[in-house]
């Protein structure tokens, strides 16, 4: 494990998160992200992107795919309602020789290493957590632990993105948080084309007919404002697959299936064909 001492305070940095997640969809919304993130002059800071949208849109993708033009390493965090301030700086475990280890988070990690944090679905949050991060995300760039004392002040090269949900089991973010998380960056759902070539994309052992029958259901939910993302239809495409080599039969015939299984009943009413399995 990778180690850093600042102030005489060891602390054992995490990894870089090694994922194959490839942007496929509307370059301009990269554009977006790293226009935030450039630094014109020495008086200029970087700016803070919220990606903000439905589950299943694609917005982690981006803020990694994004991450990965800049050639740095890329660092996750998963915030949660039960998420801490500690958690999110450095927080104490028991070392193989039984003393106190001090592990800094994958976003401190990335504020150490001059990486990128993607902070993800970061409004399901409490305040108590935001507020800790409050003095990473302005001109000051550093964050504390109270934990061990430590100020960490931020490499020039950090940059950091948050996703947010747009859905009811999430927490409304502070106003003085608000206004540093700018500017906010909307992932809508892609267009059917591009709706494709995501299919096409993670499921390159799919017949063309399969992923042409799923996206004409994701485009026809969205139409009625249905919160379906091109994740279900990936995994509903998936398990038909799967349903389809176990059966010997057309994976398009499992469809309807597969959508019951995945989403519920209420997804069928977006199919046209073909009727549905007993």
């Amino acid at each position: 494990m990778r180690q850093v001492t600042i102030d005489g305070v060891t602390l054992h940095l995490a990894r870089p998160a090694d994922l194959d997640l490839p942007w496929v969809g509307r370059e301009d919304l990269v554009r977006q992200v790293l226009a935030a993130w450039m630094v014109l002059d020495e008086r200029d800071r970087p700016m803070t992107p919220r990606l903000v949208g439905r589950p299943g849109v694609g917005k982690t993708t981006l803020a990694f795919a994004a991450a990965r033009r800049l050639g740095r390493e890329v660092y996750l965090f998963q915030a949660t309602m039960d998420t801490r301030p500690e958690d999110l700086v450095v927080s104490p475990v028991v070392g193989p020789d039984g003393k106190i280890q001090y592990v800094a988070s994958s976003l401190v990690t990335a504020a150490v290493r001059g990486g990128v944090c993607v902070l993800d679905e970061g409004n399901r949050m409490s305040e108590k957590s935001w507020a800790s991060l409050a003095p990473l995300l302005d001109d000051r760039r550093y964050v504390e632990s109270v934990l061990t004392g430590l100020q960490v002040r931020a490499h020039p090269d950090f940059r950091l993105a948050v996703t947010m949900n747009e859905d009811a089991s999430t927490y409304e973010i502070p106003e003085y948080i608000h206004t540093r998380l700018q500017p906010q960056i909307q992932v809508d759902f892609p267009e059917a084309d591009e709706e494709l070539a995501i299919l096409r994309e993670n499921l390159p052992f799919a017949p063309e007919d399969l992923l042409r029958y799923v996206v004409g259901f994701l485009q026809a939910a969205h139409a009625a404002d249905e919160p379906y993302g091109v994740r279900d239809g990936i995994n509903a495409a998936r398990y038909a697959l799967k349903l389809a080599r176990s059966s010997g039969e057309d994976p398009v015939a499992w469809v309807p299936r597969a959508l019951e299984q995945v989403i519920g009943e209420e997804a069928l009413a977006y199919l046209k064909f073909p009727e549905r399995r007993a």
